[in-house]
């Protein structure tokens, strides 16, 4: 598949005085992704996203062992008991950490699912339900947050379902065009591709390293952003999961882009000019064949892109991994 979207001239920023990350705000959303409020407020992005393993990291700070110390006490009362209880506290203590953190930015912040409900379309839709509803329960506005669920089939079915009911969803663990198409056609708000993770497998299995425009993740986004451009769908593109600046600057122009602490550090830290790499207009003449999709399509396409299917896969097991952690955290405090 051609991308040619990037083909025309840059539009560079006007200030070189500006740090890379002021320039970057110029072109793209700029998300925080962490779960520590500091950093959050220090960068003023305009989203936020967290997920099992930010949020398990997070609680193991002194700075914010309060959130699910005062969740603990505050649930003892629900009447309920074992896996079920604990359960009941992870989700106050996601939807804790959601609200703190909507307190600090203007827009989204995105709450991921129990990765363990990434093959359970009923399951996923549950959740997805259950936190929206606890975050009105707080008088919180679903328009500011974004579900997050794993890009498999099911995954994106649950999606598709919420989204219908006004539940807004952010696809994570995305490392396909498949994925990226399938996402689309179910109306989903939001995606995000993991350029990083890309990188790593490509690092790896290939042996060499990758920079710039020929970085297999930043190619994976710029051919996601293509298609959606070329093609009208407004789902909108987040490239998540940065291993460095080089990969993000070569992104500028993306929709959304959801950075860690100390890569925006780093963009805050220097005034080297960047300029917008992908743009909307370009992509509406990228040579792109549409992708048709049914679920047996879609399975295949997966499996035969041996890089997508073990990072999807490894993500799913990862972020569960953090959730056992995150219950058992919580047992022991019990």
């Amino acid at each position: 598949m051609s991308t040619t979207a990037t083909a025309e001239a840059p539009t560079t920023t006007t200030s070189a005085k500006l740090s890379q990350l002021d320039q970057l705000k110029q072109f793209t959303k700029v998300v925080a992704d962490t779960g520590d409020f500091e950093s959050i407020g220090k960068f003023k992005p305009q989203d936020a996203t967290t997920n099992p393993s930010l949020i398990f990291a997070a609680t193991q700070k002194a700075d914010y062992g309060y959130i699910l110390d005062k969740v603990i006490q505050d649930r003892k009362s629900a009447g309920l008991t074992g896996a079920a209880q604990i359960e009941d506290i992870i989700d106050h203590v996601l939807v804790a950490f959601g609200r703190e953190i909507l307190d600090i930015v203007p827009g989204r912040v995105s709450t991921e699912t129990d990765a363990r409900l990434s093959f359970d379309v009923e399951g996923s839709i549950a959740k997805g339900r259950h936190l929206i509803e606890l975050y009105e329960g707080y008088g919180v506005s679903r328009d500011r947050i974004l579900i997050k669920i794993a890009s498999t089939w099911e995954g994106i079915n649950a999606a598709e379902i919420l989204q219908k009911e006004g539940i807004h969803c952010n696809l994570t663990l995305l490392f396909s065009l498949p994925q990226a198409v399938r996402c689309a056609e179910a109306k989903v708000q939001l995606v995000s591709p993991f350029v990083g993770r890309i990188y790593d497998w490509y690092k790896a299995a290939m042996k060499r390293d990758y920079t710039g425009a020929e970085d297999p993740g930043v190619k994976s986004v710029t051919e996601i952003y293509a298609y959606y451009k070329k093609f009208g769908y407004a789902t909108e593109i987040m490239g998540a999961s940065f291993r460095n600046t080089s990969q993000i600057i070569e992104l500028a122009g993306c929709d959304l882009l959801t950075i860690s602490p100390e890569l925006l550090g780093k963009l805050a830290e220097s005034h080297d000019p960047i300029e917008r790499k992908l743009n909307p207009d370009a992509s509406k003449n990228a040579d792109i064949k549409r992708l048709i999709l049914d679920e047996k399509t879609f399975r295949f396409l997966l499996n035969e892109d041996a890089m997508a299917t073990e990072k999807t896969a490894e993500g799913i097991r990862k972020f569960s991994a953090d959730i056992v952690k995150l219950e058992k955290f919580i047992a022991a405090k019990l």
